[in-house]
């Protein structure tokens, strides 16, 4: 019978499966569009670019998302209660205190933000703490715990790196092929290559995305699972994500571009069921993580 250990061991399992996917990948094109530009430079130039890019996004991105979501610090006083749910949990599992951030809108969701556990953000909108009870929060908290205790902010990061790369690779591919470069010539092997690297160009950040968007959904699976470990009580998270789910108010300072940092799809209204949508999307099914919760109360 599958339990959270389980769970989160196959999680983890397929999470770095698809990493491993995504470098072998990003090693494939790297080298096919140098390759056929006949010039590593620009395979050179791509990377130490994309990384710089990266690294500078690692170190900000947080404030740019708090300042994005409209969340505001708040202090023990404001709100004594959730100081003290998301303090207890903190000592269940070992991680230092994170600062608190409040998004005043009625839509319950929340999200966890920062570099690494030191410098770890949650926020939660006024609507999750109005609509949720304790342990349905509790169950919520730990989940984003979870996150910060996974070093998921570094894995996203290092994602956003290989995507990076390979969209740099695919934009200076296109210019050069187009507007000048020492391409092969079809007697130096470049015929088929260069075929090879026009669907290369079309398809690489396609496929880019949709490793990112996978891997993102799995740390979902993840920390879903972590956090019911934590809280020794997966009805309380499922619960939480059966009300967030109905719950239609809209999220105005969410956008496509960090949506994938909520507990939940923020965007009401933008949800589909079908199978072409679920590849694009930054969450897995609401219905999916409630069943596996509560299949393991059972």
């Amino acid at each position: 019978m599958a339990t959270i250990y389980t769970y989160a061991a196959s999680n983890t399992q397929k999470t770095f499966l698809l990493i491993t996917v995504f470098v072998i990948f990003l090693i494939f094109v790297g080298w096919l569009f140098s390759y056929l530009l006949n010039d590593p430079i620009f395979l050179v130039i791509a990377v130490i670019l994309s990384i710089i890019q990266s690294f500078a996004s690692y170190w900000y991105s947080d404030k740019i998302v708090l300042s994005l979501s409209r969340a505001q610090e708040i202090k023990h006083e404001e709100n004594p209660e959730l100081y003290h749910t998301v303090e207890n949990l903190c000592i269940a599992s070992g991680l230092p205190f994170p600062k608190i951030y409040i998004i005043n809108e009625p839509q319950p969701n929340a999200f966890a933000t920062g570099r690494d556990k030191n410098h770890a953000v949650i926020a939660v909108t006024k609507g999750l703490l109005e609509k949720l009870d304790k342990p349905e929060l509790e169950g919520v908290i730990s989940h984003e715990l979870s996150h910060i205790g996974n070093k998921d902010i570094l894995l996203s990061t290092v994602v956003v790196v290989l995507v990076g790369i390979i969209a740099m690779l695919s934009n200076f591919f296109f210019r050069i092929s187009f507007f000048g470069g020492r391409r092969r010539s079809s007697k130096e092997g470049g015929g088929i290559l260069q075929v090879l690297g026009i669907i290369a160009l079309i398809l690489a950040p396609i496929a880019a995305t949709l490793i990112q968007l996978a891997i993102s959904r799995k740390r979902e699976f993840l920390a879903d699972a972590d956090g019911a470990l934590l809280t020794r009580y997966p009805e309380g998270l499922a619960s939480a994500l059966e009300k967030i789910s109905k719950d239609q108010n809209h999220l105005p300072s969410a956008s496509s571009s960090t949506a994938h940092l909520y507990i939940a799809n923020p965007l009401k209204g933008k949800e589909n069921e079908n199978w072409f949508a679920k590849l694009f999307s930054t969450h897995p099914p609401i219905a999916e993580r409630i069943k596996i919760l509560r299949d393991m109360s059972v």
